[in-house]
Formats: C-alpha cells, structure tokens, sequence
C-alpha cells in the first residue's frame, strides 16, 4: 500500500541549544497555514524512559501531555505554535524504545530471530513515527532529533532517518539547523562549522535539503553562497535565521524566505495560500507593547553553573508573556531564588518591587521556607500572588501556621512526622513510595475540576467544568478543609467527588489576587490562546502597578 505521507526530519549542527524545537514548531506552524495537517514529535536521545526523573536544571522542563506522559520541554513548544494536543506516541527516547524491543523480544514477536541494534532499533523507531503520523491523520510529520549531529548518541536516529528516506524517497526531506559563529576578535561569521557539520551528517548517508543558519545577525550574500557551495544546496534553501526578541517571529521570518513553499515544492505538494493573519497581529502587539509589568518567578531550578537556565520553568514564562501580549504589556521577569530569603529573611522587602509574584511547581525541601516567606508577605501586603503546584501546597501550609495558628504545619514530603500534615500523600501513592517506584507513578496528565461559582476561578474560565493537568503526588489533606474554609480560604476548585482540592483563593474582598491551583495551567497556554488564569492573574498585576 502506497504510503502519501510525508515526513520532515530536523537535525542540529554544530552545538546544542540553536533552537531545533522552536525550528520545528516554526515549520508546523507555517505548513498549517498552508492548509495541511501537521504532527510533531520528538526523539530524545537519553536512556531515561520519559523526561520525568530528569534533572530539570540539566535538561530543563518537564511537560506533562494530556494522557500523562512526561516529555521534553520541546514537546509544549509543538503544542504552543501549531495549538494541537500531541499523545505520548509523539514523544520517544532511547530508553523507551529498548525497553520496546526487549519487551517484543521477550514476547517472541520476533519469531526466533537474532535481535539485533541495526536494523531492529531504527525500525522500531520508523514504525512509531509512522504510526503516530497514521494516528494523528497528518499530511506532514515533522521528527525533531535531539542532540547534535556527530554525537554517539544519536546515530541510531539519524539511522532510522536514513532507512526511511530508502523507503519513502520522495516523502522525506531533511532540515539541518545549524550555528554560524562571529568571534568577536575576528569580527566575521563562520561558515566552517556548519560546512563540518554537513560533512558528518553525509557520512551517516545524510543530504540535508535545507539549512537554518542560525546565528547572531542574518546572513549576508557571501555567506549564503559559501554555504551553498560547500553544503552541496541551492542557495534559496539556505534561511537565515538571526536572534529575535520574541521566538513567535520565527515563523514569520521563515516565510519571507518562502520556507513554506520552497518544503512543500520539494515534497510534491499543492499549496494553498498561506494565512497567517493571527500571527501577524500577535507580532505586532508584542513590538508594540511598552509599557512594562514586572513580575517576580520564585524557585529553585535555576542555578547550572555559572549560568541560569531559565528553561526549567519555560512554559510559566511562556504563559506570562502570552497574558502580558494580550494585554499589550511588555513583560519583565526576575528570576528570585528562595533561598536567599531563608539565609537574608530582611530582604523580603524586596518583593513589594514587583507587580505580581508566581511560585512555581517543585519538588523537595530545599527553599521552600522562603517560597512560605514570599507567600506570607504577598498575601499580607495584597500582593496579586499565583501558585503552580506545590506553590498551591506551600500557600495551604503558610495559611495554615499563620492564620489557624497551627505552627507545625507542613507536609509530609517535607516532614514525615509533622503533628499537622494539612499536605499529604495519596493514599493510592504510598505504595509506589515504599517500592521505590518513582517514575511516571504520580497523578499524571488531564483531570476534570468543577468550579464554585463567584469565585476568580470561575470568572476565569466562564464556566463550571474545566480539565487540566497534573504531575504531583502529594495533596490538600480532606481533614483540615473544613478549618481552613472556616477561617476564609476558599477552595473554589474541586474534583467532581470533592475529594481532592484543586485551586484554593482568597476572596477578591480580601485580597486582589491570591490564587493557586494543584495543576499545572502554563501547559495549556498559547501565543494565541492565553490561558484564563494567568490573563486574570496579569490583569491585577496590571491594576497594581496603576
């Protein structure tokens, strides 16, 4: 059977971290558009089974898909550009796709044959990007293959890349993104690199049909050219590709090199005329907007090395700008660590500098007697406050030592012992914790919420059942609900048994904006489709800074 799928594969050159995701969104976003129905997904080259027991400060966020699965950061960028929701068959690593083929084996799929690393690694992973192309009934397929060409790691991919183009000549087509370099003593972009780069992705039988020169200017004439020549392409496939203020730009500096039509040209298909009308009016507010609202992220995931990764919490800061745009403001975000509040408690005044504060998720003890210090003064100084996760826990357990007086309150995750545990574990979890079995064990993914009317929450979404997702495992303790309500919490979120509390508030008489949620709300939010939470949570901060 004639397979009319076609497939575009991704690949970085030269050194990580060039922007390979945001490339591969940029190119989904342009092809629907077009007209045509586009998947993405990822292969991530880690042993690691899912993204869940990575460390964040080294390979950044964790996003969470709507059936549970936990992936690669680059997977919420897929769904932010191209607004699709993408299932767990879109995201693959090594560890996964060993841990398939010895389960087949296992299993005797293989009926008796010697199973083998090429070919049965690379047609594993062919038959996952083929079945998540057929599932998601997409013309176009777009694979992004993490790493860096030349690495070890990787090559299995790029073989499996390679098999396919075999297999589909006329369906594939190959997008190298590579980094031309300006060394400031020399004071001229380098093409070498990328030249390297091409070489080694050839000796893994690899032509690339297109390279995103990536660099810190766009590309001059000279450059376009070298690289033609010596990368064996037709020069109009060579896309500059120079740093932007904002990465929604991306696809529309893709388009006035005709990316689009020049892809869909190579893979023999008709296109329509692009539209791309939204995109364009959301460009144009963020190069608008002036005036600036400050806004303060308190964590922990921040510090590698010398450097800040600000990947940690990518989709937190994504959701504040796609507010901010909305409302034409243009945002400014610090980067506070909580723990130089527990070593300086004096400089908790600091925080009555900025127009709004959001504690994001987390896991351990580490810092958080800060984030309640932070808590505690927002919620005193009416402060517009936004907890993400264990910011909704921290904001129970401050309320909890403050407000009912209860001076030993914590949670369990912190303190087994604790004479008030208002946050503890599921009961369904504390197995799992005893057997060690940690990964993609916790409430993972969707789940519904009904919410209590004339409250924030409720006048944020327009109406009264909502679904969002989780990653967590500990929860508001039933037992002390009924105390923290008598003394004017409000859980305005619920599940529909009202047995787990899913966003807690404070009432707009008393306060601003004082608002957390047990899940994760940023995973949700788009470009072009803010998130109602974190749009309401940006209106007061907007109010305050008037």
């Amino acid at each position: 059977m004639k397979n009319n799928k076609k497939y575009i594969f991704v690949i970085g050159g030269v050194m990580s971290g060039v922007g390979k995701g945001v490339t591969t969104s940029s190119v989904g976003t342009i092809l629907k558009a077009r007209g045509f129905n586009v998947t993405a997904l990822k292969i991530d080259p880690y042993i690691n089974v899912d993204a869940g027991t990575m460390n964040p400060t080294e390979h950044g966020e964790v996003f969470v898909l709507d059936d549970g699965d936990e992936t690669d950061q680059d997977m919420g960028n897929y769904e932010r550009f191209m607004n699709v929701t993408l299932p767990r068959m879109n995201y693959m690593t090594t560890g996964r796709v060993y841990e398939s083929v010895i389960h087949r084996e296992r299993n005797l799929e293989y009926e008796g044959k010697c199973v083998e690393v090429v070919p049965h690694i690379p047609l594993e992973v062919i038959g996952r990007i083929e079945k998540a192309t057929k599932k998601a009934k997409a013309d176009i397929a777009i694979i992004e293959i993490g790493g860096t060409v030349g690495e070890y790691q990787n090559i299995l991919f790029l073989e499996a890349a390679r098999m396919m183009k075999i297999k589909h000549p006329d369906n594939v087509l190959f997008v190298l993104v590579s980094y031309l370099p300006i060394p400031s003593k020399v004071g001229e972009m380098k093409t070498k690199p990328t030249q390297h780069a091409v070489r080694t992705l050839n000796s893994a039988g690899i032509q690339p049909d297109v390279i995103i020169a990536r660099s810190d200017t766009f590309l001059d004439q000279k450059r376009k050219e070298k690289i033609a020549m010596f990368c064996n392409i037709p020069e109009r496939y060579v896309i500059s590709a120079p740093d932007i203020e904002s990465i929604y730009e991306v696809p529309l500096n893709f388009e006035r090199d005709d990316l689009s039509r020049l892809i869909l040209k190579k893979l023999g298909l008709k296109y329509k005329k692009t539209n791309l009308k939204e995109w364009y009016g959301l460009v144009d507010k963020v190069k608008k907007a002036k005036k600036e609202l400050r806004i303060g992220v308190v964590g922990k995931y921040f510090g590698t090395g010398d450097f800040i990764l600000k990947d940690s919490y990518i989709s937190v800061l994504e959701a504040i700008k796609h507010a901010c745009f909305k409302l034409n403001l243009k945002p400014k975000i610090d980067w506070i660590n909580s723990e130089q509040f527990e070593k300086e408690p004096r400089e908790i005044g600091e925080i009555s500098e900025y127009d709004g504060i959001i504690i994001p998720g987390g896991f351990g003890s580490r810092g958080i007697e800060g984030k309640i210090k932070v808590i505690n003064y927002c919620r005193k100084n009416k402060i517009p406050f936004f907890g993400l996760c264990y910011g909704m826990q921290l904001a129970v357990i401050e309320y909890a030592r403050n407000v009912l007086k209860l001076k030993d309150a914590n949670s369990t995750e912190v303190n087994r012992k604790t004479k008030h545990p208002v946050i503890d574990i599921m009961p369904e979890q504390k197995k799992n914790l005893e057997d060690k079995n940690y990964g993609a064990t916790m409430r993972l993914g969707a789940y519904p919420a009904n919410l209590k009317k004339e409250s924030i929450a409720y006048d944020a979404y327009g109406k009264r059942r909502i679904s969002e997702r989780h990653r967590h495992r500990w929860e508001v303790n039933p037992d002390y609900v009924k105390r923290l309500e008598k003394e004017g919490l409000v859980f305005s979120g619920v599940s529909p048994d009202r047995r787990l509390m899913e966003i807690v508030e404070l009432p707009r008489k008393n306060h601003p904006f004082f608002l957390a949620t047990q899940f994760h709300p940023e995973f949700k939010s788009s470009p072009l489709r803010s998130h109602p939470l974190f749009f309401e949570f940006i209106k007061a901060c907007k109010k305050r800074k008037k």
